[in-house]
């Protein structure tokens, strides 16, 4: 079964390193270190051994980054990130949601994409859905927390989750294209959080 509860904020300090993996142009996390793929590789140790030591993250922030590997990818980027967050820390990963029900949203971010070639939906390798990317991280050692997804039957499920765990734009609250109690644009949204020892 599914764990599910609000999102994880247990900061110990104001020294807590936190990182944005697949930053992009964006600074919605000021105080955050904010990473390109070119810089810290999901799937390249040696990225993270130059840059971290094991069990000294906090948290980790991907927003639209993980549909851009292979499951087995993603399985291998979450064991990385596990050996480099504190006992306690997590992952907080948003991705298209596979079973969103609007047309529209799930032809924008298939696998492929309708984007043109340097667009980075064209590089969407999979299309999670709830409990194929619990499954994904589960598989990696994390506990699982769903915050926000949908189900097959095309019900909605919302746990309150607190911004400054990692926050995410592309989300029920913050995203500009959700107005007047219509959802347009949400991501599927996990905390995959390493178990205390």
């Amino acid at each position: 079964m599914t764990k599910k509860q609000t999102g994880v904020l247990r900061m110990s300090s104001e020294q807590a390193i936190r990182v944005v993996v697949g930053a992009g142009e964006y600074n919605n996390n000021p105080g955050w270190i904010h990473t390109q793929r070119s810089e810290l590789d999901l799937l390249r140790r040696e990225d993270w051994e130059k840059r971290f030591s094991p069990d000294s993250i906090q948290t980790i922030l991907a927003e639209h980054v993980w549909e851009h590997l292979r499951f087995d990818e993603g399985v291998e980027a979450a064991k990385n990130c596990y050996r480099f967050l504190k006992p306690g820390g997590w992952i907080r990963c948003a991705v298209p949601d596979g079973y969103f029900p609007d047309p529209a949203y799930q032809h924008v971010v298939q696998v492929g994409g309708p984007a043109p070639k340097d667009h980075p939906a064209a590089s969407h390798q999979i299309l999670y859905t709830y409990d194929w990317i619990t499954k994904m991280f589960r598989q990696a050692g994390f506990d699982v927390y769903l915050l926000v997804y949908f189900d097959e039957t095309g019900q909605f499920h919302y746990n309150k989750w607190d911004e400054r765990g990692g926050f995410i734009y592309r989300s029920l609250r913050f995203d500009h294209r959700n107005k007047g109690g219509k959802i347009v644009f949400t991501s599927l949204l996990v905390d995959a959080v390493k178990p205390m020892r």
